[in-house]
């Protein structure tokens, strides 16, 4: 990243007209980052040492501490103090999505995809983020007409094959993001969801099963790592402004 075009300040609450200000910070696994599992409250060591697979294990590690790290800077907080909560909203235990006290104000989303790891954090609403891969892209027969609206279907299908994976991932990102802003993950289809084309300005176009809110929601499209599709959604019928910033400094100086 050009850090010339992408520095930014550490509270995002200042706003430039119209907009409102959105940090996405990103995050390679290949660091080396001896300190995050100190920042780990009891809970998600005991989930990070009980995590076998090796890039799973990482990726949980890397995001939690990210979030501590950003967190405890906006709140002003040590990184291990920050008080993340994870509570299941179908069975109540401790590994629903995290959240702080809604009077910090700060709406943040973690997203991973192979090596890459994401944090978006804003003010005043809730944000999601999603980034996928190229090289993990799904195979667009199977899995397309399961995610895309009859609509999307058929723009994707005017492309050639060879464009077809990262159309999907584009469509896909920006769907994930509107359901990890408001928290309901893959429970609601998100065929039902119909977004803009890939190439046309990111837009919730139309939801059957949230017509109330689909007008409130606002995407902006990313590339993690300059290719990787990414996309952020906030809440609140505001544009977000988004600043990106590259993690690696912050995770190897954590202890």
């Amino acid at each position: 990243m050009d850090d010339a075009q992408h520095a930014g300040s550490d509270d995002p609450s200042g706003r430039r007209s119209g907009t409102r200000p959105v940090q996405v910070w990103w995050a390679r696994l290949s660091g080396a980052y001896p300190g995050l599992p100190g920042l780990l409250d009891p809970v998600e060591r005991a989930r990070y040492e009980a995590t076998a697979d090796p890039l799973n294990r990482q990726q949980f590690l890397v995001g939690c501490a990210l979030s501590r790290l950003v967190l405890g800077r906006l709140l002003g907080l040590p990184p291990a103090r920050v008080p993340l909560r994870r509570v299941c909203p179908r069975c109540g235990g401790p590994h629903g999505k995290a959240a702080l006290d809604p009077a910090a104000d700060l709406g943040f989303s973690i997203s991973h995809s192979g090596p890459t790891v994401g944090l978006a954090v804003c003010r005043g609403a809730e944000v999601g983020l999603d980034v996928e891969r190229l090289e993990e892209a799904p195979a667009v027969g199977l899995v397309a007409p399961r995610i895309l609206s009859p609509a999307e279907l058929a723009v994707l299908h005017t492309l050639v094959p060879a464009d077809r994976p990262a159309a999907l991932l584009r469509y896909w990102t920006r769907k994930e993001a509107v359901l990890k802003a408001l928290g309901i993950g893959l429970g609601l289809p998100p065929s039902r969801l119909e977004v803009s084309a890939p190439g046309a300005p990111a837009r919730v176009l139309r939801w059957e099963d949230r017509p109330d809110v689909a007008g409130e929601l606002r995407l902006t499209d990313l590339e993690a790592e300059g290719r990787h599709p990414a996309a952020v959604c906030v809440t609140g019928g505001t544009e977000p402004a988004v600043v990106e910033q590259d993690a690696h400094a912050l995770l190897t100086d954590a202890d």
